[in-house]
């Protein structure tokens, strides 16, 4: 439960705790039917190339054993789509996501992929997963865990539902330390992407909170350390594109 008067970021606001999950809501509901186009326009298709980084790392099994997949906070079926393409037809995924606009594009896209039977779509909490203990034999979760209020509990629960010897992976926005890009980086962050997200979606408010969202996670090293808090083994993070992601991982043992 939360405690009276215990606070949170929302982008660079402080917010009660308990009013954060309906804030991101609000968001996604606003920007769920162009958010794919959206990722494209902001890193110029690169978010396409980091997922397929993920899913290399994922490394799903080709053949017909059984796998499968928790991807959570995926509503638009992104990742776990590039898994399937690169799975045997023992794969399934499952995406979880605590939006319903989301998953409602998620769910259409499956459909014209012919998808249905491999991915299925379920509405849910990452803090309070409704999946029994040790069920899943790999957790996703890409550009989603910064938007949760409470990541440590997320990352316990991300655990929890792991089978013995089975990965965690995060892709998520990260700290540039690349002299010079900072700044490039910076300025399109704050002067573009906000205007562009008006013109694409009419939202411009819901791009500025999420490029501040991104300046209050932690740096890759800080996220490492949660990680390892919740249970996880062999935990390890690499940049990509300068610092502008990371692909976090950690194992089940």
């Amino acid at each position: 439960m939360d405690r009276p008067g215990e606070t949170t970021h929302f982008g660079f606001k402080d917010v009660p705790l308990g009013d954060k999950q309906t804030l991101v809501n609000d968001v996604f509901h606003s920007v769920a039917s162009r958010y794919d186009l959206m990722n494209d326009l902001m890193s110029g298709g690169l978010h396409r190339v980091w997922k397929d980084i993920m899913i290399n790392a994922l490394d799903p099994p080709r053949s017909d054993r059984p796998f499968a997949l928790l991807d959570v906070a995926g509503g638009t079926g992104d990742i776990s789509f590039r898994a399937a393409k690169a799975a045997g037809p023992g794969f399934h995924a499952t995406v979880c996501d605590i939006n319903s606009d989301m998953l409602a594009v998620g769910r259409e896209r499956a459909a014209k992929r012919h998808l249905e039977t491999q991915v299925d779509f379920v509405e849910g909490n990452a803090e309070s997963l409704g999946f029994a203990d040790r069920s899943f034999d790999a957790y996703t979760i890409a550009f989603g865990i910064r938007n949760v209020p409470r990541i440590d509990l997320a990352l316990s629960e991300a655990y929890r539902v792991l089978r013995p010897g089975s990965r965690f992976l995060c892709l998520e926005f990260s700290t540039v330390e690349m002299p010079g890009l900072d700044k490039i980086y910076d300025l399109f962050s704050f002067k573009v992407i906000p205007p562009l997200g008006r013109m694409v979606t009419g939202d411009a408010e819901s791009y500025q909170y999420l490029v501040e969202s991104i300046r209050k996670f932690p740096k890759p090293n800080v996220f490492a350390d949660m990680i390892r808090d919740a249970g996880f083994s062999r935990v390890s993070w690499q940049t990509l594109s300068g610092g502008i992601v990371a692909l976090h991982s950690g194992w089940r043992l």
